[in-house]
């Protein structure tokens, strides 16, 4: 027997400074039994980085070819595809073609990670790619939010220029937000 995905909820105070955004958000997560929880907190940082109406967790690591987070507009149209992790340069490639009108980003797990999906990228002379919004947090922030295992957690998250700050639990963690592009 599979186990399951394990519920995790997410009380969100979110303000993104240079977007006059200030959200409270409740999340709801599902972790798959072989995601670590730094993939977890990713996709729960890359959900408040792009948020817009409508957004929401795909459907998990099940399904490899469905976005890691998404936004549909009213009429069903996509208006958001991204992805956290290591995707493929080539296969983001085919997903933004499908998704021509939608913003497509990517949130890596590392800057080296990050650099060497653009080289990869430049080396395959995907310039399609260019549109996509792609950027990185330092593992050790994602490390530090994983230290606590809660299925339940409160936190205020500011995201100012291309820095996070997370409030959780009395303690303040923040970390660089470092954006990459194909164009040199």
């Amino acid at each position: 027997m599979a186990l399951g995905a394990t519920l995790y909820d997410f009380d969100v105070e979110l303000c993104h400074v240079e977007r006059n955004l200030q959200k409270r958000l409740a999340l709801r997560a599902a972790r798959h039994p072989s995601e670590t929880l730094d993939r977890l907190w990713l996709r729960v940082l890359a959900y408040c980085w792009l948020y817009e109406e409508r957004i929401a967790f795909g459907p998990g690591l099940s399904l490899p070819d469905s976005p890691d987070l998404y936004a549909q507009s009213l009429t069903g149209e996509k208006t958001l595809w991204a992805r956290v992790g290591k995707p493929d340069p080539e296969r983001l490639g085919r997903e933004a073609d499908r998704v021509a009108q939608a913003k497509v980003a990517v949130l890596f797990e590392s800057p080296e990670r990050l650099q060497a999906f653009l080289k990869g990228a430049r080396e395959r002379g995907l310039t399609r790619l260019e549109r996509a919004e792609l950027a990185s947090v330092e593992p050790s922030f994602l490390s530090e939010l994983a230290k606590i295992d809660e299925r339940r957690t409160r936190l205020a998250l500011t995201i100012v220029g291309d820095h996070f700050y997370v409030e959780r639990a009395g303690r303040v963690i923040d970390g660089p937000l470092v954006r990459g592009c194909l164009t040199p």
